[in-house]
């Protein structure tokens, strides 16, 4: 196996997002490109993430799949500057890493033995689906948080809401159709909540792609989506149902 990959940061900013859901990764790479699905421990979010073949300026693999701490990746991904070029290569149970810019260096992380089934994205048919500028779901993200430990996306007529009740306090962002795009399955509202801990970790994504695109229903899962010619990004989270005394 070799990847090479003349504008690393991108790769390196996303497994650093990945990170912080997940330790340890399948990394799995063919002739289409490399790609990662992964649980949280907790079993409450899902990560996808794709690199397609273009994005390397080489690539020669049949398929391979890896077994790596995430951790100890980031760590070395760090070390590119925006001149680099990264290679990454297998190597026995080893995956070496070369960095190139003014001095070529190498690193060798061990692969690991990840013990359990292959994951796969979950077929999910979801009733309203917006898209809007990341910026814009990052800033009513961190609004919420200031109020309360989840938030609710809703749709109404016309509209989409993000909003956060605390004890005392509350913090609601509304979009309009006019400023993001709004499909919705059926009429009514479409509600459903969703923990901040997670969005949080999630949003960090938004500088990546200049639109997100959100999926969600009643009750039911969210899946965020980041995409760009170079990647394709998604999150699936667990939905906040809170019971009623």
């Amino acid at each position: 196996m070799l990847l090479k990959l003349d504008a690393p940061k991108l790769l390196s900013d996303i497994i650093s997002i990945i990170s912080e859901l997940v330790l340890e990764v399948r990394m799995k790479v063919n002739k289409q490109g490399l790609s990662i699905i992964a649980i949280d421990p907790a079993n409450v979010a899902l990560v996808s993430f794709k690199l397609p073949a273009e994005a390397f300026s080489q690539i020669e693999v049949e398929e391979e799949t890896l077994g790596v701490s995430l951790e100890s990746l980031k760590s070395v991904l760090k070390r590119c500057s925006p001149g680099s070029s990264l290679i990454l290569q297998t190597e026995d149970n080893l995956l070496k890493i070369q960095i190139q810019d003014k001095i070529r260096r190498e690193f060798k992380l061990s692969l690991i033995d990840i013990e359990e089934e292959e994951k796969a994205m979950p077929n999910l048919e979801f009733l309203a689906k917006i898209e809007m500028p990341g910026i814009d779901l990052a800033e009513a993200i961190e609004d919420c948080n200031i109020v309360a430990d989840a938030c609710a996306f809703i749709t109404q007529q016309n509209k989409f809401i993000i909003e956060a009740k605390g004890s005392l306090n509350s913090a609601k962002s509304s979009f309009s159709s006019d400023e993001v795009k709004i499909e919705t399955k059926e009429g009514g509202e479409i509600k459903s909540k969703y923990s901040l801990e997670y969005l949080q970790k999630f949003i960090k994504a938004t500088k990546l792609a200049e639109k997100t695109i959100i999926n969600f229903s009643t009750d039911y899962p969210l899946k965020l989506e980041f995409k760009t010619p170079k990647m394709e990004l998604a999150f699936v989270l667990a939905p906040r149902v809170e019971t009623e005394d």
